[in-house]
């Protein structure tokens, strides 16, 4: 089989808990690092799935690496080889597929609650969840490309997910493990601070005191999601 790509846009936002569900299930991987120079591939037809996790940058950045991956992804797309985005990942497969990615009304950082669309293409990926405590920390939003159906939303961010087919793009993070919020809390506790006045943004301490009680739910929504969409990588 061939190894799914996942690429890492800085150090703290790897694959958390991704990368123990695809060892679990013996399926190959290969991290990308971005952040340590590794190049963009040019072919997608080398993988069976690309994955792009989250980072502090933003989309519209004047960055080397942005066009390179947003013509990856459309190569993708031509394949047939599934995408997956968390986050800026979700935000880098919009923009490359037609949609835009603007301010959010509010910053989202810390656990909130995301509502499950009420369309069948949504209970195919969350099955019986209807809502549950996501994971945020963004500034910005997607808008929805051209054939995609609206997957999940929450009370400060109206797209928080979105799939075509075999693509899944999401705005919240479901990826996290209690290290990895750990270590956003200390590299990002400026950031929180600037922000407090926003709605949705709670303290590093609420997040890390919720952390025990929300992980195991969001692992489960992970879990889930990630079960089927390696059912697309699966046929390639």
């Amino acid at each position: 089989m061939k190894p799914i790509a996942i690429f890492r846009h800085t150090p703290t936002e790897g694959p958390g808990y991704l990368a123990g569900f695809l060892d679990e299930r013996k399926i190959p991987w290969r991290l990308i690092a971005i952040d340590a120079g590794d190049a963009v591939p040019q072919d997608a037809s080398v993988y069976s799935g690309l994955v792009f996790m989250g980072g502090p940058m933003s989309v519209n950045d004047d960055l080397p690496w942005i066009p390179r991956a947003e013509t990856l992804i459309r190569d993708a797309v031509a394949r047939d080889v599934p995408l997956l985005g968390h986050c800026l990942g979700g935000q880098l497969i919009s923009k490359s597929l037609g949609g835009v990615v603007s301010r959010n009304p509010v910053k989202e950082i810390g656990w909130g609650e995301v509502k499950v669309a009420n369309n069948d293409v949504a209970r195919d990926w969350f099955g019986d969840f209807k809502n549950f405590q996501a994971f945020h920390w963004h500034g910005e939003t997607f808008s929805l490309p051209q054939g995609a159906t609206h997957l999940l939303s929450s009370a400060h961010c109206a797209n928080q997910a979105w799939a075509i087919g075999k693509h899944l793009a999401l705005q919240c993070h479901v990826e996290m493990t209690a290290a990895m919020i750990s270590a956003w809390c200390d590299v990002g506790a400026g950031e929180v601070e600037a922000a407090k006045a926003s709605p949705a943004v709670q303290s590093v301490g609420e997040m890390q005191r919720q952390m025990n009680a929300m992980l195991p739910e969001l692992n489960r929504v992970a879990a889930r999601l990630y079960s089927h969409w390696i059912k697309g990588v699966t046929d390639q």
